[in-house]
């Protein structure tokens, strides 16, 4: 959903980066501030109430817009950063059109400071339309003249990526506005290689951390075949163990089975006892009775 932030500037290029500092929360800020360095920017399409950009994040590419439309600042990005009041992408998209807008003010100023002074128009006699039409064509003639004695230059500038060489002399007008243009090309040709080392260099970590991550899942994957190979070993002295709890189990029933025949055989010995001590008593008994009479028979 887009953030609304109330906002006193009438245009986007008014916003200075320590108003927009006053807003921001310190990471994203900071962070933004690093995209913005790094030429991780991209203005797609602005003016002076609207900016769509897109920002190499650390995670992707997101896309940003931005309005300035009845005293607020409305922000949406396609990311899913909770920062508040506006995303560190958001941030760093306005902190590029400051910078860019910055840079062509001093461009155009530049180039107002550097237009030779036109003579002053003798008003007292006109040229004839002729003479002024030969006079101006002769000044467009020579500017594109200059623009293509720098022009040559320039290209070998650009084959051995170079810096151009100072632009010509030129009053402003559709030759001034093809030197800029060049001018811009080249330093957009700058910020996309830029940012295309940036994206190499990206690219060289993450694969540097894939390898690792492949290192450390074949790692792992050895590990589980070790685990696997244990765990089987295991399994297989868990059913030895359930074997012989088994045949225990066995051997237990059995005893059981001879203890009960012992105590049946023993109740038997002691009653078999029990009618040998009544023998006994009995042979005892006729034994001393055989004595008394032994002893009264004369």
């Amino acid at each position: 959903m887009p953030n609304r932030i109330p906002c006193s500037a009438e245009r986007l290029d008014l916003l200075l980066p320590q108003m927009i500092q006053a807003i921001s929360e310190a990471g994203a800020f900071h962070l933004a501030r690093q995209y913005m360095t790094e030429k991780r920017v991209r203005i797609l399409e602005a003016n002076d109430s609207q900016i769509s950009s897109s920002v190499i994040g650390n995670a992707g590419l997101y896309e940003q817009q931005i309005n300035l439309k009845d005293g607020h600042l409305i922000s949406a990005c396609s990311c899913s950063q909770p920062e508040e009041p506006m995303c560190r992408h958001c941030i760093a998209a306005l902190l590029e059109y400051h910078r860019w807008a910055t840079h062509q003010a001093a461009s155009r100023s530049s180039a107002r400071k550097d237009s030779p002074s036109r003579p002053q128009t003798n008003h007292a006699r006109d040229p004839s339309p002729l003479t002024l039409q030969s006079s101006i064509a002769d000044i467009k003639l020579s500017e594109i003249l200059k623009f293509v004695e720098w022009l040559q230059p320039a290209m070998k500038a650009i084959e051995n990526e170079q810096p151009l060489p100072p632009p010509p002399v030129i009053d402003a007008g559709e030759v001034s506005a093809w030197v800029l243009a060049i001018k811009s090309l080249e330093d957009r040709r700058r910020e996309t290689e830029d940012v295309l080392a940036t994206l190499e260099a990206e690219l060289r970590d993450r694969k540097a951390y894939a390898g690792r991550l492949t290192q450390q899942l074949q790692a792992s994957m050895e590990e589980l075949k070790t685990a696997q190979t244990t765990t089987q070993g295991l399994e297989r002295e868990v059913s030895t163990y359930r074997d012989t709890l088994k045949k225990l189990g066995e051997l237990t029933n059995e005893v059981a089975q001879y203890d009960e025949q012992i105590r049946m055989a023993a109740r038997e010995i002691l009653e078999k006892g029990s009618h040998f001590d009544k023998v006994a008593t009995s042979f005892k008994e006729v034994t001393e009775a055989l004595q008394a009479a032994a002893k009264v028979t004369p």
